[in-house]
């Protein structure tokens, strides 16, 4: 039988042009009834972040901080307006952004050229915990910000080869404080870290390929991560911190660079390197969407917190999506 034919997909909302390179970096703040109109940061292959008004369409500020260099991921501290930065000049800068004032208040020194994007686990108000690549090919290294101190750094036992991490989510479970870490890898491997314990706590192979990005829905226990492969690979995780390989869904076309799920948990995006981005219901994975705007590949999505979806690509286009809109 026919698999059923997926409605024609929308056009989207608007574009925004204007970064004059690939964007490699998206990040929505605010967008909540109380805070309004969300503002939208981008990444730009030559070094440049921009930021957004999705009302003029037009970019308000941009920022230069990285010599150049790539921006590769970004996101914002819920404390006031500040904003992090990471680039392929092996810098991570903090922005300070009150008031228009976009200076650079401090950075750390990466240590690893890889193209692994850091994540970070607010902890408390004016603290928060930052996983960055380590040293070390295989290693992840843990900071407390903004003290920059050294909490630990992870390395896979010496009988595991998991080659480099390549992409990094740090989450605590809603009934315990222990901050935990997932990290893909470049053998296609998903890991659970305890860094109280500086231990991997389970390890599934999912991918064949190297496992590009990956993203968790810590109410369901569930997460979901894109490789260089064709396939997309669903994993839970049981109240024993063991990880188990749920689903593979098959793709038309390899290489997923990026992959979000919404902060409802009802639909997530995928970023292709066929020029794509896919949409699927996230409970049942069923494909609900493929949206064939861009005319290269797309290295990043982003979804607002009142589920506006960003997509970033290497065409030097932005496109808007409002898709399902909130039930």
């Amino acid at each position: 039988m026919a698999a059923p034919l997926l409605p024609p997909p929308p056009d989207p909302q608007f574009v925004l042009r204007g970064t004059q390179s690939a964007v490699n970096a998206l990040h929505f703040c605010g967008g909540t009834q109380a805070q309004g109109c969300p503002l939208l940061f981008s990444g730009s292959q030559s070094g440049l972040v921009h930021i957004w008004s999705l009302q003029t369409r037009r970019a308000i500020a941009t920022l230069d901080g990285h010599g150049g260099q790539s921006v590769t991921w970004l996101q914002t501290l819920p404390q006031g307006p500040q904003l992090l930065s990471q680039g392929r000049d092996l810098q991570l800068c903090l922005w300070d952004l009150a008031e228009g004032r976009n200076t650079i208040v401090d950075s750390v020194h990466l240590k690893s050229v890889g193209f692994c994007r850091s994540s970070i686990l607010v902890e408390e108000q004016l603290h928060w915990m930052l996983a960055v690549p380590g040293k070390d090919n295989d290693e992840v290294q843990i900071l407390e910000m903004p003290s920059k101190t050294s909490v630990c750094t992870l390395k896979p036992e010496a009988d595991a080869k998991p080659g480099m991490p390549m992409c990094l989510g740090l989450w605590q479970a809603d009934t315990s404080p222990r901050p935990l870490l997932l990290v893909g890898y470049e053998d296609g491997s998903v890991a659970l870290w305890d860094i109280s314990e500086r231990k991997v706590c389970s390890r599934i192979a999912c991918h064949g390929e190297p496992v590009m990005g990956l993203d968790f829905d810590s109410q369901k226990a569930r997460g979901i991560s894109g490789s260089a492969g064709k396939e997309l690979a669903v994993w839970s995780l049981d109240g024993q911190q063991a990880l188990q390989v749920r689903h593979i869904h098959e793709l038309t076309n390899p290489g997923i660079a990026d992959i979000m799920i919404r902060p409802d948990r009802k639909i997530l995006a995928t970023a292709g390197w066929d020029h794509r981005i896919r949409i699927f219901h996230w409970r049942t994975m069923k494909p609900l969407a493929v949206l064939a705007f861009h005319s290269a590949s797309v290295h990043c999505v982003a979804f607002a917190a009142d589920g506006l979806l960003a997509a970033g690509s290497k065409d030097q286009r932005i496109s808007i999506w409002s898709l399902y809109p909130h039930t």
